[in-house]
C-alpha cells in the first residue's frame, strides 16, 4: 500500500492508523527556523533564529505579542502563524472588554488547540503548518506551552522547537533545574546559549536572532539589537560556566584517557542527531 493513497485527505486514515496530513504539517514545524522558550517563576523569555532567505530581502517575524501579558514565538509556516496569532490577540481583547481583566494564560492555549483540532476533522480543511511556543504570566505564575498542528498542547519549563533544536533541547535539559530560580538576565543568557546550539558553528550576531521577555511588572516586548548584540558580546568573552560535575570527573577522564587510548577504535556508526 502507498502513502499516497493515504495522504489527499486529512480524514483518510491510513491501515497503520496514520493521518499523514497530521503529519505533514508536524514535519513542516522541524523544517522551520529555530524557536525556543523557557522560563523562571517570575519571567519567560522566547527566542527565535530569523535569517533572511537572501542578502537583499528582510527577515520574516517569528515573535509575535499577543497582550502585555502574552507573546508566541512560531515555527513552521509565518503566515498560518500570522493567522493564529491575530486570533489569540482577539480572544484577549474580546475577553478583556467582556470581563475586564487579562485572559488566563492556559485558558487562551486551549482554545487554540481546539481551533487547531478542527482542521484535523474537517476535510475541506488542512492542518495549521506551524508550532507556537506561548509564553505568558497570569495569577498562577509564568507559564511556557507548546501548540502542536495535531491540537495537543503541553506545558513545559523550557522547550525548542524547529531546525536542529535537538541541540537546543539538550542544552535546556542540562541546564533547566536551574531555570526556576534564574534571574532575568541569566534567563536570557541562557537562551542565547540554547539558540546558538541551532546554529552548528556559524557565528551569532543580534541580526539573526530576535529575543522578547515578559515578567513581573514588564510587559512582553522585544529586545532592540543594540542590547542583543551586547549580551553576545558579554557570553562570548565570559563563556558557558561548566557543571559542577564536570569538575570532579576531569582526574578520573585523565586516568581513563591511557586505558581507552589502547582499547578498540570508537564506533564510526553513530546515528545521526533527530531533529
Amino acid at each position: 500500500m502507498f502513502r499516497n493513497q493515504y495522504d489527499t485527505d486529512v480524514t483518510t486514515w491510513s491501515p497503520a492508523g496514520r493521518l499523514f496530513q497530521v503529519e505533514y504539517a508536524m514535519e513542516a514545524v522541524k523544517q522551520g527556523s529555530a524557536a525556543i522558550g523557557l522560563r523562571s517563576k517570575t519571567h519567560v523569555v522566547l527566542a527565535s533564529v530569523n535569517k533572511a532567505s537572501s542578502e537583499l530581502s528582510s527577515h520574516q517575524k517569528k515573535i509575535f505579542k499577543v497582550d502585555d501579558h502574552i507573546g508566541v514565538a512560531i515555527a513552521g509556516l509565518t503566515a498560518d502563524g500570522r493567522v493564529l496569532s491575530r486570533y489569540m490577540r482577539n480572544e484577549c481583547i474580546n475577553y478583556s472588554y467582556t470581563y475586564e481583566s487579562p485572559l488566563p494564560v492556559g485558558r487562551l492555549v486551549v482554545q487554540l488547540a481546539d481551533k487547531a483540532q478542527v482542521c484535523t476533522q474537517r476535510s475541506w480543511k488542512r492542518p495549521y503548518g506551524v508550532g507556537l511556543l506561548v509564553g505568558g504570566l497570569d495569577e498562577s505564575g509564568a507559564h511556557l506551552y507548546y501548540n502542536c498542528p495535531s491540537g495537543n498542547y503541553f506545558e513545559y519549563q523550557a522547550f525548542a522547537i524547529g531546525s536542529r533544536s535537538q541541540a537546543a533541547k539538550t542544552y535546556l535539559e542540562r541546564k533547566f533545574e536551574s531555570f526556576m530560580d534564574s534571574s532575568r538576565e541569566d534567563l536570557i543568557k541562557d537562551a542565547l546559549f540554547a539558540l546558538r546550539e541551532t546554529l552548528q558553528g556559524e557565528k551569532m550576531t543580534s541580526s539573526i536572532c530576535t529575543i522578547s521577555i515578559l515578567g513581573a511588572g514588564e510587559a512582553f516586548h522585544v529586545l532592540d539589537q543594540e542590547t542583543v548584540q551586547r549580551l553576545i558580546n558579554e557570553f562570548e568573552v565570559v563563556g558557558e560556566e561548566p557543571p559542577a560535575d564536570d569538575e570532579a570527573a576531569a582526574p578520573d577522564a585523565e586516568a581513563a584517557a591511557p586505558d581507552a587510548a589502547e582499547g578498540a577504535a570508537p564506533d564510526q556508526g553513530a546515528a545521526p542527531m533527530d531533529i
